[in-house]
């Protein structure tokens, strides 16, 4: 079965002419609409790459499913740093090149089709609904995935969105909430399928008022311990899948948390059954991570000390952020519960007014209409200390 069409309205294109006015500000543009990250990658990550360079990953084929390090590293991690036992749960893993193509991907994976419906948020990553559009199945967005009884009982569902810290409007979903999504799709055969990129980068009890800047030692501890205790919860906690891995399906990347976006590393974890399927077809058309890039996805996940770092940047970034989008009007500009976007309600009447006032400051967000949602904006804080501060400096003096 080929591609069926997609349609949508995720267009960089339609952009241009906003960054092109925002370029003729005097101080230059401040580009704060695609979340690609800006920081250097940990110095270990650097070494572990040359040094596989011409080890035998690299001139020989690489394995689908990683080599037994970058296993043992992922089950590791993921005991860690989400507090879950893979193989407890019965539950497989199998390395992706980036998770965006996992994403794109899954339900053609899951051998969706025509007639079969796939549910997710309303405002979501847009290749949510690309992927199921590929598959040629049927979107249907609900405003709440949490609120099962908006979708459990739509005839044919086969597959269940969940995305957690949310993009773009980092919201978290509980422990408790997410134990109810996996009771009802397990109650209609439906799998569940939770994309966790930023759950480390969660931003419990934070506020604007309240910056996130622990001292060196409370880094040091962290970084030792963990981010089990703070983290978003995942789909595979035992407390919430009931310790059974069936049915469930998680994907994670590390191109935020450790600034390896161009690494192309991420993972899907889940139910052994269907993940390891996907392991069999990936080898077959060559989704395989490089034998080196395997490698240094090894070290970065056992480099906890580098995602605390990377942690602080983004906090402090946030921060300011929000203080900006403050005094520039947005009265709903907050801390995210989790991500790395403030998601605002829009001044004017569509997201696409500001972003023409904002593009003559020199600044450009992303429209939230790529989301899901033409009335609010999200602005990233993948960008550089200074580029931020700029931004909330403009966004003061605005008026």
């Amino acid at each position: 079965m080929g591609f069926a069409s997609y349609s949508t309205p995720y267009d960089w294109s339609r952009v241009s002419s906003f960054r092109a006015t925002a370029a003729q500000h005097p101080g230059g543009a401040v580009d704060l609409s695609i979340g690609s990250p800006v920081d250097s990658v940990a110095p270990g990550v650097q070494k572990a790459l040359a040094d596989a360079a011409n080890a035998r990953n690299a001139y020989g084929y690489p394995t689908t499913v990683g080599t037994p390090d970058l296993q043992r590293a992922i089950h590791d991690w993921f005991r860690r740093d989400r507090g879950v036992d893979l193989e407890a749960i019965g539950a497989s893993v199998v390395p992706s090149v980036g998770s965006k193509e996992a994403v794109a991907l899954m339900a053609s994976l899951l051998h969706l089709h025509e007639g079969d419906v796939v549910v997710q948020p309303k405002v979501a990553y847009p290749t949510y609904a690309i992927g199921t559009q590929l598959a040629g199945a049927t979107v249907r967005t609900v405003d709440a995935i949490e609120d099962t009884s908006s979708w459990e009982n739509i005839e044919g569902v086969k597959a269940v969105w969940v995305n957690s810290p949310n993009n773009p409007s980092g919201k978290v979903l509980n422990a408790f909430q997410l134990h109810d999504i996996v009771v009802a799709a397990r109650r209609i055969g439906a799998v569940v399928i939770s994309d966790e990129c930023y759950a480390l980068l969660s931003w419990k009890g934070q506020s604007h008022a309240m910056p996130y800047l622990p001292d060196p030692a409370e880094d040091a501890e962290r970084a030792k311990k963990g981010f089990a205790d703070i983290c978003a919860p995942s789909i595979l906690d035992p407390g919430v899948c009931g310790g059974d891995a069936s049915n469930l399906v998680c994907l994670y990347s590390l191109s935020k948390q450790s600034n390896m976006a161009g690494y192309r590393v991420a993972f899907v974890a889940g139910d052994l059954t269907i993940v390891d399927e996907m392991a069999a077809i990936r080898k077959q058309i060559g989704l395989i991570i490089p034998g080196p890039v395997q490698a240094a996805m090894t070290y970065a996940l056992g480099d906890d000390a580098s995602v605390v770092a990377q942690r602080r940047k983004y906090a402090a970034r946030l921060h300011a952020l929000v203080d900006g989008l403050l005094d520039f009007g947005y009265a709903d500009a907050e801390i995210p519960q989790g991500g790395l976007y403030v998601w605002v309600e829009a001044i004017g009447s569509t997201c696409w007014e500001d972003m023409e006032e904002l593009a003559h400051i020199g600044i450009v967000p992303a429209p939230g209409e790529f989301y899901g949602d033409p009335t609010h904006l999200r602005f990233s804080v993948t960008a550089s200390d200074e580029a931020v501060n700029r931004a909330a400096h403009r966004l003061r003096g605005a008026y």
